[in-house]
Order: structure tokens, then C-alpha cells, then sequence
């Protein structure tokens, strides 16, 4: 899909995967004013003026044919075009926070302007590209093609300790960026918009970044203040960010004010984008030596009516597309819940250390869905799943919308429910007892087995008082049958499994849903699960030994 190629070998790249910057160059280098524009006044009022201003003119492509030099070069090569600490922006001016640029090349030909701003004096200066701002040493670049109006591509954050190494925000292509806790470790993203992401005979659009306005943060500060000029064919956009870089991960406060050029059949506010490739219920697509693969296991909702939803991602084995209707939606993410090395065994992704993204919406929403898209995938280095929120009111062009909402950057969500959670979800042969196989002694019938764990919540005094815990599990298709509720000691929490079995050919996928309750009253979140039953020919089980399959 054409989705797919915006990434631009990304995958591939420092600013994604936090490697390090160029080695720090002479303090004599140092230079704390690498703004060399003209000053001129700057206001998040005056940047909303002309994202409204822009709307109303027609669309400029402004990606340009980048220099021969840049263009042809490899991932590799380009991940060797190092960034000059010497010249970061706030260096001299903060002990605490600093910003380096990412280089224009390969297919990041969008030119992305940058500007200093004095908040004091409400001034800013443009940041134009040079040479010298860089490190070509490891690189193979004609410096004499790079022209004095290239531009840059996105830029990295630095916080103390590791001012000049490992980066804690990159915002690189499209309006794609990224954050991380303490664990320095990049995975799933975000954007400032999407648009017509998955509508019906529309063309999906990936809107830019096209200018940055930084101010210089307070001397000892981990909090700063980014603006950012959104452009492309339907929409036009101004954004504050208020990003507080704390130490068991990032906070944006964002602030998007946007303006559609024309209609827009699926305009979707702050999306995220991850990857789930197996693990868990989808165990069996492990097929490397790592038992998981995936930056984020489950979408997470908090719905307007204090419902708390979990939603298992999946891999599926054609493009899904799912809807989750609500009314000023309390938060939603998605989320990476299995936090243990054991979990993934991979000393290279480190996806046990990968972030978490939760959105705090500000204010009320109003009616509307969170959307889902998920892609099927053959392995780790392409995203698979979007989710944003679509508003229920239609988007035409002329009109000003205004978003508020908070990203929280950070191995957990932020809130969590009183209620028992879902731990995990597994799945497996069915049809036959537990702790059994099938074979001679149990019918060749074909099913698939299912196991729900629930954890916290009131369950262990629930269990120490003898009282009964109930299930309510609903099925779109098949038949449920051999339901048990199982207590776990290990995890002090209930194990629900039971057996789906199918009730025609059909691979269309079922839809589950599961909610404990006790005493009349519901006392878990609820566990939506979309499974997709394998073709007629691959429903048996495998031979059993001394069989005559």
C-alpha cells in the first residue's frame, strides 16, 4: 500500500532508533547563536493567522529535488551524516536541554525551515542550513552540491545527562515524531494529523511539518515550548507543544488549531502509529527466535462513559479496519504491557523497553470514534496499526477546528482502572481437555481455545471471600463451549478459557467480547478481541503419533 512507502526508510535511521551524534568537536567551535536571520516578531496568535491564511490559498508542494549527493545516498550513508554538538541550539544557553537538526537526504526532500524565538522580546530568527553545522567525515557527500537554502529534515532533543548521545525526541518526515522514557529506547510514533487515512475511494494524504519555532527554555529547565506550521493538499495547521522532558518520560501538552483547505472524509486527531507483528494469541507468527515482536500488544480506550476497554492488536491476515464509537472520550493509547526481557528475548529491538502512548484529551471532544487500521505484516520493520480519533461532525473546507489534548510518553499509562485488568490473551488447539492432546480418545473436531487472564482489581479478595465471579462473553459468530473460570495462584488473578468452535466455513473475523462481574455489578475492564478463524482446509489437528494421518 501506498501507506507503507511514507516512511521513507526510516526504519533504517538515527533519529528513529537514538543513535549516537557526531563526537563533540572543539569547545572553540562552539557557537550559541547559530540563528543567523533577520529578527522579526513571532506569536502562536500570528502562526494561527497564517495557518488560517494558508487554507485559503491553494496548495504549494514545497518538497523540492534534493542534490544528487543526497539523494542517491543509503540508509547507512545517510545515518552517517553526523550533527555538529558544538552548534546545537541552546548550547551555552541550557545545562539541561539542547536541539540538533536532521540533515535533508534520501527521500526526505520536504525542506523544513527552523527558527530561534526570544520569548522575552517575542522575536525570531530563521536557523538557515550550512555546512558547517554538520559532520561529513564518516559520510559521502559533495559538500560543493548542498547549495546555502537546503534546509533540514526534522530535529532531535538532548536532555542532561546525555546532552551530545542519545536523543529523547526526534521529529523527522511528514509530521511523524517520537519520545521515550528512561530507557532511551524509540518505538511506536505520533503525527499532527491524518487525513483520509482509510476512506473510501480517497486518496490518503500525509500533511507536513514544514517550519519550527523554538523558544529557549529557562536556564535549568527540562520543559519547553515548540510551534509548528502544518501544510498539505486539504488541511493547514498551527501547533504548540509544551513538551516537559521528565525522567520517566516525556509529556507534550499539545495545542492544534487546524484549518481544511476542502472537505475531509476522515480527518484523524492525535494518531499514533505502531507495530504488532506476533506474540500472545498470535504466538504461532513467531517464527523467528523471539517468542514476541511488536513496540505496542493492545489498544487501550477510557470512553466517555467510564467504560475501560482493552483491545488486543492484531496481525491480521488481510487489512482490518475497526470502529469504536464514544462521546468525549476520557483517553486512549496503545500500549506495551509486557515490560520483562523474558517477554521478547531480543537483545537487539529491546522491545520490553519500548514506550508506551497515552492521549489525555483537554476538554470535551464531543461525538466520535476512535478508528483502527491494521495491516498485515511479514516482520518487525514496517508499522502496521493506526489509531486516531475521528470527529462524528463532517469536515468541510473553510471551517476552524481546535484540538487540545496531552501525549504521555512513558513505559505505563498515566490513569488505570480500579477494575480487574486483562493480563494477557493466548490462544491455541481446543477441543479437547486441558492438559491433554488431541488424538484417539477425543473427536477430530476442530477448535480453537482461548484464554483470558484478569488480574487486580477486587478478584483476590473476591476469591478469599468465596464468591462467585461471573463471565459474560459474547461471540458475533461459532459457538462457545467448555467455558471454565480458573484462579491462578502465580498471578492472583482468574484465567477464563474456553473453546471456540465454527459454525460454518466462513473466515470472516468474529468479534468477542468479555466482562467479569460478582455481586450484580461489573468488576473488570472490558476485553474486545477480533479472531480469525483459518481457512476449512487447515481446521484439523496435527497427526498424533502412531496415528495412520
Amino acid at each position: 500500500m501506498k501507506r507503507r512507502t511514507l516512511l521513507k526508510s526510516a526504519v533504517a535511521l538515527a533519529a528513529w532508533y537514538g543513535l549516537p551524534s557526531a563526537p563533540l568537536f572543539a569547545a572553540a567551535r562552539a557557537n550559541d547563536r547559530i540563528a543567523d536571520g533577520e529578527a522579526r516578531p513571532f506569536s502562536f496568535e500570528g502562526l494561527r493567522e497564517r495557518a488560517r491564511r494558508l487554507a485559503a490559498e491553494p496548495y504549494r508542494d514545497g518538497a523540492r529535488r534534493l542534490p544528487e549527493t543526497l539523494a542517491a545516498l543509503t540508509p547507512h550513508q545517510y545515518n552517517e551524516i553526523g550533527y555538529d554538538p558544538a552548534h546545537a541550539l541552546w548550547r551555552g544557553q541550557s545545562d539541561r536541554l539542547n536541539v540538533q537538526f536532521i540533515h535533508a537526504g534520501m527521500a526526505f526532500d520536504q525542506p523544513v525551515r527552523m527558527y530561534s524565538v526570544d520569548a522575552d522580546s517575542g522575536q525570531a530568527r530563521e536557523i538557515h542550513f550550512r555546512p558547517e553545522l554538520f559532520d561529513y567525515a564518516r559520510a559521502d557527500v559533495d559538500v560543493s552540491q548542498l547549495g546555502s537554502d537546503l534546509g533540514f529534515a526534522g530535529f532531535r532533543v538532548f536532555k542532561a545527562p546525555s546532552l551530545d548521545q542519545k536523543d529523547i525526541i526526534s521529529f523527522l518526515g511528514a509530521s511523524y515524531f517520537r519520545a521515550v522514557d528512561g530507557s532511551y529506547q524509540y518505538g511506536l510514533s505520533a503525527r499532527g494529523a491524518t487525513v483520509n487515512t482509510f476512506a473510501e475511494g480517497e486518496q490518503e494524504e500525509f500533511p507536513d511539518f514544514t517550519h519550527f519555532w523554538f523558544e529557549t527554555p529557562a536556564p535549568g529547565a527540562t520543559r519547553f515550548t515548540a510551534f509548528a506550521l502544518l501544510d498539505s493538499p486539504k488541511l493547514a495547521g498551527a501547533y504548540r507543544f509544551v513538551i516537559d522532558c521528565a525522567d520517566d518520560g516525556v509529556v507534550m501538552d499539545i495545542d492544534s488549531h487546524l484549518f481544511p483547505r476542502q472537505a475531509i472524509a476522515q480527518l484523524g486527531i492525535a494518531p499514533m502509529t505502531s507495530m504488532f507483528s506476533c506474540g500472545g494469541h498470535q504466538r504461532r507468527q513467531c517464527r523467528t527466535l523471539h517468542p514476541r515482536v511488536h513496540d505496542s500488544d493492545r489498544l487501550a480506550l477510557w470512553r466517555g462513559n467510564g467504560e475501560w476497554v482493552c483491545r488486543p492488536l492484531n496481525n491480521p491476515p488481510r487489512i482490518q479496519f475497526n470502529t469504536f464509537g464514544d462521546q468525549d472520550p476520557k483517553g486512549f493509547g496503545m500500549l506495551q504491557t509486557h515490560r520483562d526481557f523474558d517477554d521478547y528475548e531480543d537483545v537487539i529491538g529491546r522491545y520490553h523497553d519500548r514506550p508506551s502512548l497515552w492521549v489525555e484529551p483537554k476538554g470535551q471532544w464531543g461525538a466520535g470514534e476512535i478508528q483502527l487500521l491494521e495491516l498485515p505484516t511479514t516482520g518487525e520493520t514496517m508499522d502496521n496499526v493506526v489509531a486516531f480519533w475521528k470527529p462524528e461532525k463532517a469536515i468541510q473546507g473553510g471551517e476552524a477546528l481546535n484540538f487540545g489534548y496531552r501525549l504521555h510518553w512513558g513505559a505505563r499509562a498515566p490513569v488505570h482502572t480500579d477494575l480487574a485488568r486483562v493480563r494477557a490473551t493466548l490462544s491455541g488447539m481446543g477441543g479437547f481437555p486441558e492438559g491433554w492432546a488431541p488424538g484417539e480418545h477425543y473427536p477430530d473436531v476442530w477448535a480453537e481455545r482461548i484464554a483470558v487472564d484478569f488480574v487486580g482489581g477486587e478478584l483476590k479478595a473476591l476469591y478469599d471471600g468465596d464468591i462467585d465471579v461471573d463471565t459474560q462473553l459474547d461471540t458475533s459468530a461459532g459457538q462457545v463451549k467448555d467455558l471454565h473460570v480458573l484462579w491462578v495462584k502465580d498471578l492472583e488473578g482468574f484465567r477464563i478459557l474456553f473453546d471456540w468452535y465454527p459454525d460454518s466455513d466462513a473466515t470472516d473475523p468474529v468479534n468477542m467480547r468479555l466482562t467479569l462481574s460478582a455481586r450484580g455489578k461489573v468488576i473488570s475492564e472490558t476485553w474486545l478481541f477480533q479472531y480469525f478463524p483459518p481457512p476449512k482446509e487447515e481446521r484439523r489437528f496435527p497427526p498424533f503419533p502412531g496415528s495412520r494421518a
